[in-house]
């Protein structure tokens, strides 16, 4: 082994995807990724879907530069793609790929071991040639370039374009890349199927950082999932930027949920996340198929027709409504959960309480609620009027409170009940952890099943199941 890899991913599934895929590449490279050689690069795949996640970034940065001494701290994903020089200029042991040059990484393990030939070499002349071959990488930005690097009041109200090329996001390198048919830092592979948005919601960073719509040819995803299923794994997770946008030769997200499951044999399929305007007579009679996991979660941010009109949604209440009608027509009791953002600009007391009312006639098993972050380059950026900052917490703490109830409500509702359950975790003598099928975590003692394989459990409370068999 040359030396050790440390990764850390911020932000989405389709992070977590393509790092799991690095660590796949370094490791058949014959690089280390547990820590136990000294750490000579550091990997941080980052976000940028609010303030708090690229705060988030730059300490993360920050830590891994103290924590590791001798490593270069090479910095990609969203982040790095809005802010590429800004986050170059923080250190010089920093290099930042911008998120859309991301795939090409899949080509560093083996320039670096190139220039790292085992040798006799100090960790220090190791360090020093890393850092060396890494700033020579084709798109890596450095330190040097931070004089291009913009200030928000710069780009305020602007369409924020990648400060390593301006005007120009890099679509050349295939996003699809980065995939791997086994896990390392998970029980449950996923495979991102589609990159991209087409839509202009008013708040959304992540269009500008990641680029239009793509979406993986429905062969090679067809190909990528029967290895997935080869490899022994119960259940795939399938996602993408927007789900919704999936199209391929014509094959929208239907038909190709369709043909997964006709040219796959046993491997369950869950959703990650859905625009509840794609819930719709083409897509849910696909879903009523028994290996499609009862677990949808929904992208709907406000229950207030005035509010989803403001963001630029293409869709609005009475849509939000009729999806969560359809989905629970189509399955028994499915989890459902929901994103949702507080404090938009001009968002009313009566918006508010259209959206909790939303929330309580859907009867979510989970909220993700969120307060209202201004990001750079969005139309929302300059919206007036501003709600409070001790408003929209408020508001928030208002759903967080109504997430908290329906999901006790949900589990409660599951008391007694044997599920599916994929084994996330399980050690000799410990309780065992445990996803079932509805999205419910549970701790199952005197578990010996390894990691990934698919049970049957008997949940007998809100925390915690019995195994009833393998499956």
């Amino acid at each position: 082994m040359f030396f050790s890899v440390h990764f850390e991913t911020l932000g989405c599934k389709l992070n977590q995807i393509e790092t799991e895929s690095l660590a796949r590449e370094f490791a058949d490279a014959g690089f280390d990724t547990a820590d136990t050689l000294p750490v000579l690069l550091a990997l941080v795949n980052t976000c940028t879907v609010t303030g708090k996640a690229e705060q988030k970034g730059r300490h993360l940065m920050r830590s891994l530069l103290r924590r590791f001494p001798l490593a270069t701290v090479l910095v990609t994903g969203c982040q790095a793609e809005l802010e590429a020089a800004a986050l170059a200029a923080i250190d010089p042991r920093v290099a930042v790929l911008p998120g859309t040059r991301k795939g090409s990484l899949a080509d560093l393990p083996a320039h670096l071991a190139r220039v790292l030939v085992p040798s006799s070499r100090t960790d220090q002349e190791k360090a020093a040639a890393i850092q060396a071959a890494i700033t020579c990488f084709p798109g890596m930005i450095t330190g040097k370039q931070s004089s291009f690097a913009q200030s928000d009041a710069e780009t305020a109200g602007q369409e924020v374009q990648p400060v390593h090329q301006p005007g120009f996001i890099s679509l050349s390198i295939d996003p699809f890349r980065l995939s791997t048919d086994s896990t390392r830092f998970h029980s449950r592979p996923a495979i991102k199927i589609q990159d991209g948005c087409n839509n202009r919601c008013a708040y959304c960073r992540i269009r500008l950082a990641r680029g239009p719509a793509r979406s993986l040819d429905s062969c090679e995803a067809i190909r990528r999932i029967q290895a997935i299923e080869q490899n022994g794994a119960a259940e795939v997770v399938l996602t993408g930027v927007n789900l919704s946008q999936y199209t391929s030769d014509g094959t929208d997200l239907a038909g190709l949920m369709e043909q997964l499951l006709e040219q796959t044999e046993r491997i369950a399929f869950r959703i990650s996340s859905l625009y509840p305007e794609r819930v719709d007579q083409a897509l849910l009679p696909i879903l009523t198929h028994p290996r499609i996991r009862p677990h949808f979660h929904l992208s709907i941010q406000s229950g207030s027709d005035s509010i989803l009109r403001s963001m630029r949604r293409p869709y609005n209440r009475q849509t939000v409504v009729q999806s969560i009608e359809g989905l629970r027509r189509i399955k028994n009791d499915p989890f459902i959960a929901c994103d949702l953002i507080t404090g938009f600009p001009g968002e009313t007391d009566q918006d508010f309480y259209d959206t909790l009312s939303l929330c309580r006639v859907a009867g979510f098993a989970d909220i993700h609620a969120f307060p209202f972050s201004p990001r750079p380059g969005t139309e929302a950026w300059s919206m007036k009027p501003r709600v409070p900052e001790r408003v929209a917490g408020e508001r928030l703490v208002q759903l967080s409170e109504l997430a908290a109830a329906g999901t006790a409500a949900y589990r409660q509702r599951w008391l007694g009940k044997t599920v599916c359950a994929v084994v996330e975790e399980s050690r000799h003598g410990e309780p065992g952890r445990v996803l079932t099928e509805n999205y419910l975590t549970l701790f199952v003692p005197g578990l010996n099943v390894n990691p990934g394989k698919e049970i049957l459990v008997r949940i007998i409370d809100s925390g915690s199941g019995e195994f009833v068999s393998a499956n």
